[in-house]
């Protein structure tokens, strides 16, 4: 990650930050209406374009 550039690094934590659950409170807001996210990752099935 040393030689890696700042741009790089600063996509690679947008897509690591955009990577999380559904919170719970939104669950419960809902009523578990929103369980899933849509845009959810997986680091082996898919491959980020950075």
């Amino acid at each position: 990650m040393s030689r890696s550039t700042k741009g790089f690094k600063i996509r690679l934590a947008k897509a690591t930050q955009q990577n999380r659950r559904v919170p719970a409170w939104v669950m419960v807001r809902t009523k578990r209406n929103v369980v899933s996210h849509p845009k959810r990752r997986s680091w082996r099935r898919s491959s980020l374009k950075v």
